[in-house]
Formats: structure tokens, C-alpha cells, sequence
């Protein structure tokens, strides 16, 4: 699995090195994805042959307990399946993780796109730069479908990890705690980038958790390696860097390690987790001056006004995430807190290292504005979920064992019949019985700038030879003509027709006149009858 999430990693520099060099073309992309995917079939035969080995092992169930959880693990993976084959209607995905890589495209190049809107352009993308082959041979659905499975391989490291530490059936509880927190089940059906983190997160705790039990130093590097690729996929994600770093720390009171063996550790833990997301940051400086643009940039105020929380509305704080949130966690979670501190003395050392991991990152959760809701917890949940089946386990009271255990599932099947009734508005589409436009003019938010062509107005009248100026929109993934938006125009541009989304015309296109109004999108289309102007 190791060597899985390296390959990944690797196959998104690749798509990023290409992009950087202005080679985003189909057949670059396609020989390139071609050659790179058999040396690494080739390579990982072996290993392919035993993962498929286990797979079928994992499914010989033999057990009544066994069969029946996992049977409950594969109705919510079907459940959401039917999510990911819907249209894409997330805010964020149509704002950058889709339109980013669509720019690109159009480009054939990674660059950094300035003004205020597409300002994430020169922060790392492990994951957007995977939905550029996806968008370039297929679409939206291609997207959602990668982001969907990243969900499926955080379930194999989790079930690995688990299975360290309990039973078959055991192990299966904690996927299905994971798996049924809305925010995970959410997240499985949109194009966003946090289920590919979790992956690269929980990887990177397994591999340092084996490396702490056999010291092999390839181990600690691919914890490392592994670890950047989070980073990569989400520059936050730096802040689990400070937790790894802290359990180093934990070992030298959990296994008396020799604190200079230790520190040397940390050195090569840092090295390499810093050397995977260096490309980016360098990408990052040479185009804004500061490596991680936006944050701490005070034209975009992303970061520069944190103010430390009061750590006195921490239990209100935590009961609105896991409640209240838009995208709220499993409430299983706050019913164990004080069962996880009351048992921390019975836990043993092996899994301890989990258990410091877990409450670090409630920690630096804490800390992190928590605009996010859910989604900034999420990579965690996975190490969650563990030492809450730990707990349970370790209750000596098998009514209160059994309550608990209940609780969890009755969860599941909640959040099964929720994220069916909340994905049921894609089966009509899925079957053919709707259009995608029919759908889209029905769930897109066009008051607050999304965008569809909902009548064919733009595509039957403006050509490839057109250039569109486009004013108030906000999530561009569905404009599919040619455009520059007033974000980032550049002096010299020259576009026939500029479009408007809630918002009036500036005064110096007054002489402008109006060719077409969409009173379902808000869109007003002008020209100058074809002649073309110079921004």
C-alpha cells in the first residue's frame, strides 16, 4: 500500500512537471500516463498479486458478525457510488478543484493565474493535478469518481492498521465508524481533495507505526514521503507534520528511546516530508514571493488575523462540529471523550502512539480556523475511529459494550437512509430520465455564481474564435466557451463580448449593448455588434 500511495504521488508530478513545462496536451498526457502505468505494473507485479490475494482473503467471510459488517460497509459504499455518478453541484469544486484543472487544459500549462477569485492556483494540488487527465479524456464524473476512491483506500489502510490491534469483526466496527460520518460520506460524492489527504494521512501513520515497531529506516521514509504527499494535496496539512514530530517526542517516554537517535529521526522525517511539497512552494515564491500564497497574504486575508480561541468554549465548539456543523461528524465521538481519557491508563504502549496522534490533532483542529466544519477534522477521523473502538473494547461492561456498539451502527444505518435520500436526486439522471441541464438549472446556485448554459444560448452563438470578459461570476467550471474573467484580465486582451452574473456593467463598456438575459443564471450577455476590444 506503500508503494501504491508513492505511485500516486509520483503520477501527480509528473501531470504538475508537464503542466509547468506548457505540455498539458492529450497525447503528452496519454503516452506519458501510458509508459509511466506499466513500469509501475511491472515493477509491483508481486505486490499487485498478493493485494489481490488479500482482497479475496477479506471477503471469504466466514463468520455471521463478519458478514453481516461488512455487508453494511459495501451497501454505504454503494450508496454513495450513486452520488458520484450525478452531475457536479459542490461549491468548491466548481470554484477551483474542477475549474483549475479545466483552465489548464485550455492553457496546456500550469501557471499562476492572479486577482482574487482563482488565488489558490499557486497552492500545491497533488489531487487537481489528478482530474487533468480525467477532464482532458472524460469529465466531472472521471473527478468525483478518483475523490470517491480515495475514500475506498483510506478503508484498505484503516482495515490494516486496525487489524494490528483486533479482530476481523472489530476492525470492520472501525471502517464502519469512519465510513458513516456524514462529512466522509459527503465528501465521497464531490470532486474535492480532503478524502485524498486522509489517504495520504492514515498511509503515513501506518507506515510510522510499523516503522516504531521494526525500525527500518525505508519505513520512516516512506512515513515521510508519504506524509508530503499529504501536504501536497493540502497545504494545512503541514500541521500534521508538527504531530509526527511530536510523537518522536512521546517514544522517548513510551520506549525510553535515546533522545539523539531520536532527534536524528526527526531530521530525516522533516527532510523528506518537506522535500515532496518543495516543488510547489518554489512554484509558489517564484510567482507571489511567498511560498504559501495565499495564506498570510494580507491582499487575500487568509491567515493573517488568527486569533488564539478560548479554550473555555472548547466543549461548545466541539458539540457544534460533531452536531451542528454543515457537515457534521458522528456524535459517537463525543460519547467516548471522557470513556478515552478515564481508560488512557489500561491502554498499552502499542497503540498509544494512535492515541497522542488523536489528541494532537483535536488539538491543532482546535487552533486551526475552523471555517471548514468537518472537512478540516476529517483526515483524523480514521485514527478516531481506532482508539474508539479501542475503548469500547476495553469496557469490561458487556451491557454498556453492547450500547455502545449498538450506537455505532444504528448510525450507520442512519446516515445510509440520509446520504440515499440526499443522493436519490441523481438517480433520474443516472437512468437517463433527466438531462444534465434539466439538473443543473434545478440545484446550481446561480444567485451566487455558479453558472450553466441552461438554454445553449452561449454555445450556438459564440465561437472558438470569440473571447468572452466575464464580470460577477464566481465558480467557472461549466463556462464552456472562450473567456478571461475581470479577476484576472491583462492589459491588452482583447475580447467581442462581455457577460455579466449579478452585477451591473462597468461605465466604461456603456456604450455596450444588450444581446441576450438569462432570467434563470442572472447572466446578461453584451456586444459591440462583433468588434472586438482591447482591455
Amino acid at each position: 500500500m506503500f508503494s501504491f500511495a508513492v505511485i500516486i504521488g509520483v503520477y501527480s508530478y509528473i501531470i504538475f512537471f508537464l503542466g509547468v513545462a506548457g505540455l498539458l496536451f492529450k497525447n503528452y498526457v496519454f503516452i506519458t500516463s501510458l509508459v509511466y502505468i506499466g513500469i509501475s505494473f511491472f515493477l509491483l507485479r508481486n505486490k499487485i498479486s498478493i493485494c489481490f490475494g488479500r482482497v479475496k482473503n477479506f471477503f471469504s467471510v466466514k463468520d455471521k458478525l463478519s458478514l453481516s459488517l461488512t455487508s453494511l460497509i459495501i451497501v454505504q459504499v454503494l450508496v454513495n457510488f450513486i452520488g458520484v455518478l450525478g452531475p457536479e453541484i459542490s461549491f468548491d469544486a466548481l470554484w477551483y478543484h474542477l475549474t483549475l484543472p479545466k483552465i489548464y487544459i485550455l492553457n496546456h500549462g500550469i501557471f499562476h493565474i492572479p486577482g482574487n477569485l482563482l488565488y489558490y492556483s499557486d497552492m500545491p494540488k497533488l489531487t487537481e493535478m489528478l482530474y487533468i487527465p480525467s477532464l482532458m479524456f472524460s469529465n466531472e464524473i472521471t473527478a468525483k469518481l478518483i475523490h470517491f476512491s480515495f475514500g475506498i483506500l483510506v478503508l484498505v489502510v484503516l482495515y490494516r492498521l486496525s487489524r494490528r490491534y483486533f479482530s476481523k469483526s472489530l476492525s470492520l466496527l472501525v471502517l464502519i465508524i469512519f465510513y458513516s460520518n456524514l462529512v466522509v460520506e459527503w465528501e465521497s460524492v464531490t470532486a474535492y481533495v480532503d478524502l485524498a489527504r486522509t489517504f495520504f494521512e492514515i498511509s503515513a501513520l501506518l507506515a510510522f507505526i510499523i516503522w516504531v515497531e521494526e525500525k527500518k529506516t525505508k519505513l520512516l521514509i516512506y512515513s515521510a514521503v508519504i506524509l508530503g504527499f499529504a501536504i501536497a494535496s493540502k497545504v494545512i496539512a503541514l500541521e500534521s507534520l508538527l504531530i509526527f514530530l511530536t510523537l518522536f517526542l512521546a517514544q522517548l517516554f513510551i520506549y525510553r528511546e535515546p533522545i539523539l537517535k531520536q532527534i536524528k529521526n526527526m531530521v530525516i522525517f522533516i527532510f523528506f516530508s518537506i522535500l515532496v511539497p518543495l516543488p510547489w512552494f518554489i512554484f509558489s515564491f517564484l510567482n507571489t514571493k511567498n511560498p504559501l500564497y495565499p495564506f498570510f497574504d494580507s491582499r487575500i486575508n487568509i491567515g493573517t488575523n488568527f486569533v488564539f480561541p478560548n479554550i473555555l468554549n472548547f466543549p461548545k465548539d466541539f458539540l457544534s462540529l460533531l452536531i451542528f456543523s454543515s457537515d457534521p461528524i458522528s456524535p459517537l465521538y463525543l460519547i467516548m471523550f471522557p470513556l478515552l481519557i478515564i481508560l488512557f491508563t489500561k491502554v498499552k504502549n502499542n497503540i498509544k502512539l494512535v492515541y497522542v496522534y488523536s489528541l494532537l490533532a483535536l488539538i491543532l483542529w482546535y487552533l486551526t480556523p475552523r471555517i471548514g466544519g468537518g472537512r478540516f477534522v476529517l483526515p483524523y477521523l480514521p485514527a478516531f475511529s481506532l482508539v474508539t473502538v479501542y475503548c469500547i473494547n476495553l469496557i469490561s461492561s458487556k451491557k454498556l459494550k453492547f450500547f455502545l456498539i449498538s450506537i455505532a451502527l444504528i448510525i450507520s444505518l442512519s446516515s445510509i437512509g440520509y446520504r440515499f435520500i440526499a443522493n436519490e436526486r441523481y438517480i433520474p439522471v443516472i437512468l437517463g430520465r433527466q438531462t444534465k441541464t434539466e439538473y443543473l438549472t434545478k440545484h446550481l446556485n446561480f444567485s451566487f455564481g455558479d453558472f450553466y448554459d441552461t438554454d445553449n444560448y452561449f454555445k450556438s452563438h459564440i465561437k472558438n474564435t470569440d473571447r468572452v470578459l466575464l464580470y460577477g461570476f464566481h465558480n467557472l467550471y461549466y463556462v464552456d466557451f472562450p473567456f478571461t474573467d475581470s479577476s484576472y484580465v491583462k492589459k491588452g486582451e482583447t475580447f467581442n463580448y462581455i457577460a455579466l452574473q449579478n452585477t451591473s456593467l462597468p461605465g466604461r463598456f456603456n456604450s455596450w449593448n444588450l444581446v441576450y438575459y438569462n432570467p434563470i443564471t442572472h447572466v446578461k450577455l453584451y456586444s459591440m455588434g462583433g468588434e472586438k476590444w482591447v482591455y
